[in-house]
């Protein structure tokens, strides 16, 4: 199922000690883990230019759509092979090539999803286990929770909001999704349905048309209602009860699952591989 796109790669001035097959299999398997997801990479031509910095690791990466898909990637010349397999960056501007481009004060549904899909696409491939994602969700989803003076996600553009209130968007969305076609689809195959419609960051879409293309594709009205409550006012989810309801919870350092809690299910089955239960 795994259509191919061809990549164009590129290194700006500098010297990095990893060798350019080190940095190729690193973006390779970045593709392949974001392909899984997708059952096809969004894009067909994408250039990518890797910029060396000081220091280590994988320092950020921005994603354009102008004149065609790019991403440029900051890596530290110090990096290691251990750097590139701990990496989230790559695979979360490649998610960025799956939505088209929304305007300025929908960015939180652009940060978010690409927060949320880049931890679920990693369990699916096996780079990540089910406790990791679920203990990030719950020590960082809080940040995405408003505060004291919010008028909404479309309309509170802080940092928390951006990236955590538009991940907590996507698995509230999930989870009403699969509760509504009896878990046999989920935001997966909503946001596939993008794609498949000729969506992707090349393309500059109003939010109502993503969202409508989307909940065609689950034969539900999840993201549309969901986005009607939560773009222009404060919506404060008892993330408690739902990491409980879920069969998620903390003891100490240790993330417990309880497979007989009343979502397992569901909670299952977003980190299958295709999805589904």
């Amino acid at each position: 199922k795994m259509k191919s796109a061809t990549f164009e790669i590129g290194f700006a001035p500098g010297d990095l000690n990893l060798t350019n097959k080190q940095i190729l299999n690193w973006l390779e398997n970045s593709a392949h883990i974001v392909t899984k997801y997708y059952d096809r990479f969004p894009v067909k031509n994408v250039k990518i230019l890797i910029v060396p910095n000081n220091g280590q690791g994988i320092q950020g990466g921005q994603t354009f759509g102008y004149r065609g898909a790019a991403i440029r990637l900051f890596v530290g010349k110090n990096s290691s092979e251990v750097h590139l397999k701990r990496d989230w960056v790559a695979i979360h501007e490649m998610i960025h090539l799956a939505l088209p481009q929304v305007k300025l004060k929908h960015y939180w549904l652009a940060e978010g999803l690409a927060v949320y899909v880049e931890s679920i696409a990693r369990v699916q491939a096996g780079q990540l286990n089910e406790q990791q994602i679920w203990a990030d969700f719950m020590r960082d989803m809080p940040k995405g929770l408003p505060g004291e003076y919010d008028k909404g996600l479309d309309y509170t553009p802080t940092w928390g909001r951006r990236y955590w209130g538009g991940a907590m968007f996507c698995l509230l969305a999930d989870i009403e999704i699969r509760k509504q076609t009896n878990n046999k689809k989920g935001l997966q195959h909503a946001l596939k349905a993008i794609i498949s419609n000729g969506g992707n960051y090349e393309k500059h879409w109003p939010i109502e048309k993503i969202l409508k293309t989307a909940d065609q594709a689950t034969g539900t009205n999840v993201l549309s209602s969901l986005y009607k409550k939560m773009h222009n006012a404060p919506t404060k989810p008892d993330l408690d009860a739902l990491w409980s309801k879920l069969g998620i919870s903390k003891s100490k350092d240790k993330i417990i699952i309880d497979d007989n809690a009343p979502l397992s299910p569901i909670r299952k089955a977003i980190i299958t591989k295709d999805g589904t239960a």
